[in-house]
């Protein structure tokens, strides 16, 4: 890190986590037919993972797979098809692509984007955990 204050674990991972791992263990309930009507959101979250994945590497987070551990339970959740599994792994990629390209030290910017993106994930999977019947 260069110059800046390392983000605090506990209040950056709690949530997120919590509602990944909720999410996670419902999904399969909505597993249906290959399109389903919260896929934007899904992607969205898939983006997400991977450029949170990157940029708490990045900011020496030490998690280690933490954050593709979540993906591979959102895929082994969502993952219906070959095709399915396909474009959460594209989302995902892309947003881990993305942010390597932006960032390649941890900046003050690289931290506000990974407090951006959990909130906006836990946002989703808010949203995602709340649409279930």
């Amino acid at each position: 890190m260069t110059g800046s204050a390392p983000i605090r674990r506990s209040t950056t991972r709690r949530l997120p986590l919590a509602a990944c791992a909720l999410l996670a263990a419902i999904l399969p309930a909505l597993a249906a037919p290959d399109t389903k009507p919260y896929d934007d959101r899904l992607l969205r979250l898939s983006e997400i993972l991977g450029a949170v994945h990157y940029l708490r590497e990045l900011c020496g987070a030490d998690e280690g797979q933490l954050w593709r551990d979540r993906m591979t339970e959102l895929l082994q959740a969502e993952g219906t098809s070959a095709l399915r599994k396909a474009k959460l792994t594209r989302s995902f990629n892309k947003g881990y692509q993305s942010y390597s390209r932006t960032y390649n030290t941890c900046s003050p910017s690289a931290q506000n984007a990974i407090n951006r993106f959990l909130a906006e994930g836990a946002g989703i999977a808010d949203t995602l955990v709340r649409s279930v019947p």
